[in-house]
């Protein structure tokens, strides 16, 4: 029996390729010069789309697979895809959750605590010989014992709130709704009030229509000039042009951000301020977890041209 065609979108690790070969016939998009040309020639023969949550599958891709059946994204994010597309022609689509949620959680706190104890221009201090000319740090601000605020408490969400407790935090979240599971927290139904009563504010939650730039002027000057902004979810859930002005002018006190507009060419205007942190878009990146990611990536494929059921269905 011929093996399915699928269109892999963007490259994974090595030990995700080779059983991704053994199982499928893959028609690799990336490597591909004239993209549209090669859609047009393996298009028609794709049953399914294996992807990258940054990097999805849009109406126009979809629209040339007319077989497609199901898309398989390697990430928990899933915006990036046209679930509108797909609703219309009764294509699958599925995530890989669970599998993340405490790598991102881990990478969330350690911004927080990387950013507020000042551990990169610390080390900078003492490898440029600061240290010995010019004598201590300068003072840094605590963590422990401090208001933490969770945007979103889903998985993710609630991972980082399980962290936070270990430092004595007082914390509330905003969430559609009271969440089960959330003792000991504040619940505050506005983002606004969510940020004013916060030191550091976590954004956590999924990214839709709904939420883009939730996190926009009015939350980051509530945060303000002593507050910090820790972004572990998607970047169309931050207002970037309301955070850059807010981080120019010192409204905002500090930001940790591990998602930008357009990465990974993200603005410029981000690369000279002193008072953020950035990162790669790596909150999964452990060797661990990534294995994870494609396992389940791979089950998902192999469920469906089975015929049973998708282990993580989103649509």
């Amino acid at each position: 029996m011929a093996k399915p065609e699928i269109l892999q979108v963007g490259p994974y690790p090595q030990w995700d390729e080779e059983p991704l070969d053994e199982a499928f016939q893959v028609h690799r998009y990336f490597d591909a010069t004239d993209k549209a040309a090669f859609l047009r020639q393996v298009g028609p023969n794709i049953r399914a789309i294996a992807t990258r949550g940054e990097l999805g599958a849009n109406r126009a891709m979809i629209d040339a697979c007319p077989k497609l059946e199901v898309i398989s994204v390697y990430g928990v994010g899933y915006d990036a895809v046209d679930l509108a597309a797909c609703r219309e022609r009764g294509i699958r689509v599925t995530n890989t959750p669970d599998v993340l949620t405490n790598d991102v959680a881990d990478l969330g706190i350690a911004m927080m605590l990387c950013q507020s104890r000042g551990v990169i221009g610390a080390e900078t201090w003492v490898k440029d010989g600061s240290w010995a000319a010019k004598g201590l740090y300068p003072l840094k601000r605590k963590v422990w014992g401090r208001r933490a605020g969770i945007l979103g408490l889903g998985r993710i969400g609630l991972a980082v709130a399980q962290r936070l407790k270990g430092f004595d935090m007082e914390i509330a979240y905003c969430n559609p709704a009271p969440k089960a599971g959330a003792e000991g927290m504040e619940y505050i139904a506005d983002p606004v009030a969510l940020a004013a009563r916060s030191d550091f504010l976590f954004v956590t939650l999924a990214a839709s229509s709904q939420t883009r730039h939730i996190v926009g002027r009015e939350v980051i000057a509530a945060l303000g000039s002593e507050g910090m902004l820790i972004n572990i979810s998607r970047a169309s859930n931050i207002d970037e042009e309301a955070l850059l002005e807010a981080l120019e002018s010192g409204a905002l006190g500090s930001a940790a951000l591990d998602v930008f507009e357009g990465e990974p060419k993200l603005n410029p205007r981000f690369l000279t301020l002193p008072n953020v942190l950035l990162q790669p878009h790596h909150a999964s990146g452990t060797i661990e977890t990534r294995k994870a990611m494609g396992q389940l990536l791979r089950d998902n494929l192999t469920a469906h041209f089975a015929g049973q059921p998708l282990p993580t269905p989103v649509l």
